[in-house]
Order: structure tokens, then C-alpha cells, then sequence
């Protein structure tokens, strides 16, 4: 008896899914033990499944496709936790500060390609396309630094949108102006004046509609959805959500999907719905934001770079040195800390999904010849691949530029009010305000010992200055900051904050006071010998903790007596580390809680 199974003929994006994906695990993963970020590993796996070199060819137009729905999922996700008020909060530095950009940007790219005998409408459009930063990039560095929700991401993020919504009106714009000359006769061509107003119009539909409309229907919605209990369901309509808002701002508003999908995001992240949306709705996000940098490394065509590499050069110095040069100007103009400055900078200093479809557009139009895709590709794969390595670069070099008093260091990023610190009082210095911070406050306190919280989250801090406790608002990592909170005439500090550069806390403490007694919070066990290093009298490792309390949880449930409850948890400890032994089988430091 024989056994027939239908397969399909095509299986192109079963192939292209497949294979891009297998190519960015192997080389992301590789480049990554190589202490590289792994975007370069998928910018390379572009390249070898990409149409310019041998062996295995992924479908080009279905990689496109998915890369789109990263943007769109990573977009959506961004704006989950991005708040109106942090846009409006950012817009006085975000607005003028993209638009500079730009202007600076379509200014060297149109005289950079005047040299290469290009007209000047063709060298501005090509200065406007070099301009635009990628979503995808800015948001992965910043996050993959841990910056995204904070003050300079958030006005990275502001600056993005306004350079997002100056392309839409760009791509709306192009052909009312230019295909002017193909217009048949008898027929009158749209006003300009009238095709911006309307643009701008639809825009602003857009986001009446999402922040208003949507802000009453959305959250009901998903409430509905909820209630039936079923987690696939939910998660169905969070995605449809997020696409359908995506798609819908592109077909009847003339806006971008990722604007779309980022407002969407905004409206669910006020609802109380953000936390479940982000954690069960999303989990394809990562990979096709993946995807995304595959699809860039398929454009790139090695064959092309020995004839255009002149004008790759020069895209490529505008992108890396006049882009981030013009934003530092600006940045620094409104009285922003120069690390900032150099952070916001340095992140823009790169270009993406934004810049091949304004090309695509002009070259479709005849206003810009065919090699200008060539340098974009170039200037792409390369600006995006040192764009994490600079990133990184950020704080290192201006704490040595601070270090030889070339640079001053920051202020605290609000007005405070001077903390008096008391030295009776034991006083110490705690970082984070979230359960363990209130939990070691609350203890420290009640013994009758000053503590000075440091939050990054404004709204906490006030709270706690209404109650008249000492609180500062600000990077713990920045020593005027810890100076603020009078770590100098501190008896400890508590590092109690998750998911923070808790060995640039440490190292920066210790210079400021070189006898203060740090205890450091880590989640990983592999984590504490390096901070031992660094400084830190003790080191809790979350790992360590949970392995205690578990065993403490078995014994008792088992009936052993505390005898052997206390031998046992000393064999845990021994057992991960967590605490050297000496002699007498006691720990030489105390690297767990009981």
C-alpha cells in the first residue's frame, strides 16, 4: 500500500524563512563569541544567502515582507512603554534637533554628489534619503544598552519620529513635484500647497484617531478578549491590533506602518493591558527584527564597490562623521550633558529601512541615477555594523574626557534640593526604589539610618520628596550624581536596582569614596566574581537567592531540623560559589541573604 503526501510546489517562503534564519543563528551566534554584536552576524548572513554569492539564494521580495513585520512588531513594542508625555516632554530638543539634522544631511549629500557630476535636485533628494535613521538599529543598540527609557533614548526615539514623519511627507511630496513633466495634455497637475496640507491632514487623522478614538475602543476591546480566559485569543488580538493599525495608517492615512504600529503600541501601553501584551503577544518580534538586517545584507553586491567606491566613501563620511556631528551641535546648543549629547549622536549615525524606499521612489522617478542604491547598500551594512561597537564606545570615552577635564560632568537631570547628609546617621546611599529598594529602605530606617534613594524614574522621586525623604533623580553610573546623593560622607551603598551597570556604580562610588561598603545586586552567579572586582564588599546573586530558598522551602517541608537545614544551605553555597569557604566551614563573606 503506498502513501501519498501533497506537497506544495512553491515553497519559497518556507525556504527563505528558513534559511535566513539558520544563516543569522550561525553567524550571530559566532560574532558574538567574537565580542561583536550580533547584528553584524545577520548582516553577514544577508550576504551569504543574498544573490551575489554562490550556493543557496533566499527570495529577496519575501524577505523584504518579513523584515516589514519586524519593524512593525518592533515599533509596536517600542510604544508600549513610550508614553505620550515622554514625547512631549523631549519635543523642545527632538524637533528642532531633526530637523537640523536633515537640513545638514541634504546639504552635504547634495554637495558631496555635485562632485560626482549629479544635478542638485538629485543631490538633495539623496541628502534627504541619507538623513533618515534606522528604526530597527536605533531601538536594538539602545535597548541592547539598556538606554531605551531613558532621557536620551527617549529623545532618540522623539528624533526618530520626526525624521519618520518628515520621510512620509517626502515620499508624498516626490511625485506631485516631479512628475509634473509627465503629465498628459489637458490634464492639471495638483497644487503642491494642496498636496502638503492634505498630507499633513491625514497625518494628523491619524493620530487623533489612534490616541483618541482607539484609546476609548482599544482598551475595551482587549478587556472583552480577556475575559474568555483563552491566552490565544488575546494574543490574536493584540496582533491584529498591531498590524491592523500598521497596515490601516498606511492605506487610508498615506503614513508609514511603523508609525502606525508605534501609536498603537502607545494606546495598549496606557491600558492596563502593556505588561500582558509585551510578554504573550510578541514573542515573533525579535525574529523577524532579524530578519530585517538580512534583508539588507542581501542588497549588498561586493562586485559593485570597486567602481563606486568614491561615492560609497563619501555616503558613508556623511553618515558616520556629518550626521552625528550636526546632532551633537544641536544637542549641546540646548544645554544637554555632553554624554547625552554624544549618546543621541552617536545612534543616529546610521541608516536603514527609511533610506532605500525614498531612493526606490526617486530612481523610479528619474530623479536620481541607479548607482545611488549601491552606495546606500554600502553605507548601510557598514554604518549599521559599527553602529553597536560605537555605541558602546559612548561612556568610556567621556569618562576619559571627563577624567582630563575636557569635559564637564553632567548635572542632575532636575532641579534638587541639596541633600544634608548626616553622618550620625550612618547614612547610606540605596539605587532603585522598586521591592527590594523599598524592602532595604524600610529596614535601614526603621534602625534609624539616613537613606538617600537614587531612582530614574521621575515620578517615584517626587513621591518620595512629597513624603520629605531624601530621593535624587538621575544615571547612578554618573559620579556628579552620586556626589549629589553625598556618597562621599556615606557609610554603605546598596545597589538594589535590577538590570543596571551595577560595576560602573561600583567603580564610580569607590572613587568618590574609597571606604564605602557596597553591596551589589546581580542576576546571574557568573556575574559576582567580576564585581568582587570592581569593588563591591558583597554581591546577591538573584540565581543564589532562589537556590537558598528552595532548599530552605525542602528541608522544612521534608521535616529535617535546623541543624541539618543549616548544613545543607551551607553545602549550596559551596557548592555555587556563592560563598568561599575557610577552615571552619564558615563563609569568609556573606554573599546571601540568611
Amino acid at each position: 500500500m503506498s502513501v501519498w503526501v501533497w506537497m506544495p510546489h512553491n515553497l519559497d517562503l518556507i525556504f527563505t524563512l528558513t534559511g535566513g534564519l539558520t544563516a543569522a543563528l550561525a553567524l550571530g551566534f559566532i560574532t558574538h563569541k567574537l565580542k561583536l554584536s550580533p547584528i553584524v552576524g545577520y548582516l553577514l548572513a544577508g550576504i551569504l544567502v543574498g544573490p551575489f554569492t554562490p550556493g543557496f539564494v533566499a527570495d529577496s521580495h519575501i524577505a523584504t515582507q518579513f523584515a516589514e513585520l519586524g519593524v512593525i512588531l518592533l515599533m509596536f513594542g517600542v510604544g508600549l512603554h513610550f508614553h505620550l508625555k515622554d514625547l512631549l516632554a523631549v519635543r523642545k530638543v527632538a524637533v528642532p534637533g531633526a530637523i537640523a539634522q536633515i537640513a545638514a544631511a541634504t546639504v552635504l549629500g547634495a554637495v558631496v554628489t555635485k562632485l560626482f557630476d549629479w544635478s542638485w535636485e538629485a543631490g538633495i533628494v539623496f541628502g534627504m534619503a541619507i538623513s533618515v535613521a534606522s528604526t530597527v538599529v536605533l531601538t536594538r543598540v539602545l535597548a541592547d544598552n539598556r538606554d531605551l527609557h531613558t532621557p536620551s533614548g527617549h529623545i532618540a526615539i522623539g528624533w526618530l519620529i520626526v525624521e519618520d514623519l518628515f520621510t512620509i511627507l517626502v515620499l508624498v511630496l516626490l511625485p506631485a513635484v516631479f512628475d509634473k513633466r509627465e503629465v498628459a495634455a489637458g490634464e492639471t497637475p495638483p497644487s503642491l500647497w494642496v498636496t502638503i496640507v492634505i498630507s499633513v491632514l491625514k497625518l494628523g487623522a491619524l493620530v487623533l484617531f489612534t490616541l483618541v478614538v482607539g484609546q476609548k475602543v482599544i482598551p475595551k476591546v482587549l478587556g472583552y478578549i480577556a475575559k474568555t480566559g483563552s491566552r490565544e485569543l488575546f494574543t490574536l488580538s493584540v496582533l491584529v491590533l498591531a498590524l491592523g493599525i500598521a497596515v490601516g495608517s498606511a492605506k487610508f492615512f498615506g503614513a508609514s506602518m511603523a508609525l502606525g504600529a508605534f501609536l498603537a503600541g502607545m494606546v495598549v501601553g496606557q491600558s492596563d493591558f502593556s505588561a500582558r501584551a509585551a510578554s504573550d503577544a510578541l514573542p515573533m518580534r525579535d525574529a523577524f527584527a532579524v530578519l530585517f538586517f538580512v534583508s539588507v545584507g542581501m542588497l549588498f553586491d561586493p562586485g559593485a564597490v570597486r567602481e563606486g567606491w568614491p561615492l560609497m566613501l563619501a555616503t558613508l563620511g556623511i553618515v558616520i562623521i556629518g550626521k552625528p556631528l550636526a546632532a551633537l551641535i544641536v544637542v549641546l546648543v540646548f544645554k544637554r550633558p555632553f554624554a547625552s549629547a554624544l549618546s543621541i549622536a552617536v545612534v543616529l549615525a546610521q541608516i536603514g529601512e527609511f533610506s532605500f524606499i525614498l531612493a526606490a521612489l526617486a530612481i523610479s522617478l528619474k530623479i536620481m541615477p541607479a548607482e545611488a542604491t549601491n552606495a546606500l547598500v554600502v553605507t548601510s551594512v557598514i554604518s549599521i555594523t559599527l553602529n553597536p561597537l560605537l555605541y558602546k564606545g559612548v561612556k568610556p570615552f567621556t569618562r576619559w574626557l571627563e577624567r582630563k577635564g575636557w569635559v564637564k560632568p553632567p548635572r542632575p537631570a532636575v532641579v534638587q534640593d541639596k541633600i544634608v547628609v548626616d553622618e550620625a546617621a550612618h547614612p547610606v546611599v540605596v539605587v532603585g526604589y522598586g521591592p527590594v529598594g523599598r524592602t532595604v529602605s524600610r529596614i535601614l530606617e526603621d534602625n534609624g539610618i539616613q537613606v538617600i534613594i537614587i531612582e530614574m524614574n521621575i515620578d517615584t522621586v517626587q513621591h518620595l520628596r512629597a513624603q520629605g525623604r531624601a530621593a535624587v533623580y538621575g544615571d547612578a553610573t554618573q559620579r556628579e550624581i552620586l556626589h549629589h546623593a553625598g556618597i562621599e560622607k556615606a557609610e554603605g551603598l546598596i545597589i538594589a536596582a535590577s538590570g543596571v551597570p551595577a560595576s560602573e556604580i561600583v567603580e564610580a562610588a569607590r572613587d568618590l569614596n574609597p571606604k564605602v561598603r557596597v553591596l551589589a545586586r546581580t542576576s546571574y552567579l557568573k556575574q559576582a566574581e567580576s564585581l568582587r572586582a570592581c569593588g563591591a564588599t558583597e554581591v546577591f546573586a538573584s540565581e543564589g537567592e532562589v537556590a537558598l530558598a528552595m532548599t530552605d522551602y525542602l528541608m522544612r517541608y521534608m521535616g529535617a531540623t535546623d541543624e541539618l537545614i543549616g548544613r545543607e544551605r551551607d553545602r549550596v553555597r559551596k557548592e555555587l560559589f556563592l560563598l568561599p569557604q575557610n577552615g571552619n566551614g564558615h563563609g569568609s563573606e556573606a554573599k546571601s541573604a540568611g
